[in-house]
């Protein structure tokens, strides 16, 4: 997956890796020019002169060289932030478009707080992680390499010193990192939990506030806020200790190697030169050792995330959406719908929603859904758009099974209204063009007109270039249903389902609405889905659902005569109205 999108950028991971192996070959470089410098001083057959030039020469040539490793470094980072930019960014489109392509199922699967973390605070894992991995892991191991075979040609006698060396920082690695790995592990999945705490307490301010749960919401957060700080504590307690024990370590070597290269000196002032010059550049090559070994260490911590992170993100990718079309084909299908014994379970629940449903609705007709609470109306809603696929039986429009059509055949053929009015951040204009993405002023005002929206829109100084602000707060709450039902009808849809879409109109607006729907929609089957029967009143026909069984349907005459359960509803509702 991501090696996929590092793949599409071969050139700029051409030129990052080119510009790495300059910056360390000009780091590796420069203790070479220390040592001849301090040859040059220590040599006493030299005039002064001699050495001046000498070491301005070989001056100029260690400046040379720094140069050339500061413009690979920054040739190196620029590199390095395109390609983590650029493959995080497809990265991130990738997952929106997987997202996309969802089920219902999918989506209550992954859980949407979670996705909104991976898309984000885990493609920001991945993007350091390439980031890092251009600028310093490919760098690590080229560095360690030189600097280890260099040292050892430097100053063979204490190849030992810097054998030890290694061993012991390794070792000092591996120890702390097997402590950090199950804090990092951690993360993500309590930064999942934070962030839906989070949601929810910004969702739900006004019933916090209404019920003055400030303080357990507060209680609530601080307990995930400081089990996540328990392990960022638990991770900075180890590289407390780990940097010190990195310092000992090589100035205990720096120590034995000056002590041992004096002993050799002492011994043989012939070779005094050579030897002073070689201690400097080997400390150099140990320090460099070292550095590469505390970088790869460090490095595997955010490795560590991010390659969490990348499983986070290929787990999405890979998943196959649980609803596929069979064709691309666009169809026209009439308003007819059946149920041929449909039953229907939701992900991960052992008993089944709808049991063995079966009916038939002729096109044009207008069907009423009643039913108790949890009974499954809005269940049975959901399966003629094909939000879910149902567990056993088959689900027709047009005659068609649903799982044979394509998806442009039942956008233009189904439209729902869901009870919760969702709305975007825009304008209403482009919330209405959800519906029908080239609708005219026209089209607008015909479906404003049906919704009972245009009373509150033609008031607005911009009409349909009025602004609407995130989930639509800036309207109230019949206001949002009114212009959720106008996007619904905007495309004019064979099949119109309203699933308790008018619950938040007045007694008035509700009747002028199912007047509209007689008048401009006769040709429409429509879906009224109704906690009050007086919604349904004046349908073709009524279905009476019960605990997900169709147990009656007929019109309201005569489910009052016959039906116990619909009988139960109206009298309970016509009591309440007296």
């Amino acid at each position: 997956m991501v090696f996929k999108a590092i793949g599409r950028h071969k050139a700029l991971v051409i030129a990052a890796v080119l510009t790495m192996l300059l910056q360390v070959g000009a780091a590796l470089w420069q203790p070479s020019y220390m040592k001849s410098i301090l040859k040059v001083m220590a040599n006493m057959s030299l005039s002064t002169s001699d050495k001046i030039d000498k070491v301005s020469s070989y001056g100029l040539g260690l400046i040379a060289v720094a140069v050339v490793g500061l413009i690979g470094s920054i040739l190196n980072t620029l590199a390095a932030a395109k390609i983590a930019q650029t493959v995080s960014a497809d990265l991130r489109e990738q997952t929106f478009r997987k997202i996309q392509a969802f089920s219902y199922a999918d989506v209550e699967k992954f859980n949407s707080d979670n996705l909104v973390v991976r898309m984000t605070n885990d493609i920001n894992q991945i993007q350091m992680l390439l980031m890092m991995t251009f600028q310093v892991l490919i760098r690590v191991p080229l560095l360690f390499v030189g600097a280890f075979i260099l040292s050892i040609i430097t100053m063979p006698k204490l190849w030992w010193i810097i054998v030890v060396m290694v061993v012991l920082i390794v070792a000092v690695t591996g120890i702390s990192m097997g402590r950090m790995g199950p804090h990092f592990a951690a993360f993500q999945s309590l930064l999942d939990k934070i962030n839906g705490i989070a949601k929810d307490n910004l969702r739900g301010a006004r019933v916090v506030k209404s019920f003055v749960q400030e303080d357990s919401q507060i209680a609530k957060f601080d307990k995930a806020s400081d089990e996540l700080n328990g392990h960022n504590l638990a991770v900075g307690y180890t590289f407390s200790t780990m940097i010190p024990a990195f310092t000992i370590i090589s100035q205990l070597a720096i120590f034995v190697a000056i002590f041992l290269v004096s002993t050799f000196v002492t011994q043989s002032a012939s070779v005094a030169s050579d030897q002073l010059g070689g201690i400097m550049s080997f400390i150099q090559y140990m320090m460099q050792i070292m550095f590469a070994i505390i970088m790869g260490g460090m490095m595997s911590m955010f490795a560590s995330r991010g390659f969490v992170s990348m499983g986070r993100i290929q787990e999405v990718l890979n998943t196959e959406t649980s609803m596929t079309y069979a064709t691309d084909e666009a169809e026209d299908l009439d308003g007819s719908i059946e149920f041929d014994d449909v039953s229907f379970a939701y992900p991960n629940d052992a008993q089944p929603t709808l049991h063995n449903i079966s009916f038939t609705i002729a096109p044009g007709q207008q069907v009423g859904v009643v039913g108790a609470t949890g009974a499954g109306k809005s269940t049975l809603a959901q399966l003629i758009p094909r939000l879910y696929d149902p567990s056993e039986g088959t689900v027709r429009v047009g005659g068609k099974d649903l799982r044979t059509v394509s998806k442009q055949t039942l956008k233009d053929t189904v439209s729902i209204v869901l009870q919760k009015a969702i709305l975007f951040s825009g304008t209403i204009a482009g919330n209405l063009k959800q519906g029908k993405a080239d609708a005219t002023d026209q089209d607008m005002d015909r479906a404003a007109q049906i919704a009972q929206a245009a009373e509150f829109i033609d008031r607005l100084p911009e009409r349909y270039g009025a602004p609407v602000e995130e989930r639509g707060n800036n309207f109230s709450g019949g206001q949002k249903q009114r212009m959720s039902i106008t996007r619904g009808v905007i495309k004019q849809p064979k099949i119109l389902i309203l699933d308790d879409s008018t619950s938040a109109l007045d007694a008035r607006s509700e009747k002028l609405v199912q007047e509209a729907f007689n008048r401009e929609l006769k040709d429409t089957t429509t879906f009224i889905i109704a906690q009050k029967i007086s919604s349904v009143v004046h349908a073709d026909t009524i279905l009476v659902l019960d605990e997900g069984r169709l147990v009656a349907q007929g019109t309201h005459k005569e489910l009052v005569e016959s039906s116990p359960v619909y009988q139960q509803i109206y009298n309970t509702q016509k009591a309440k109205e007296a």
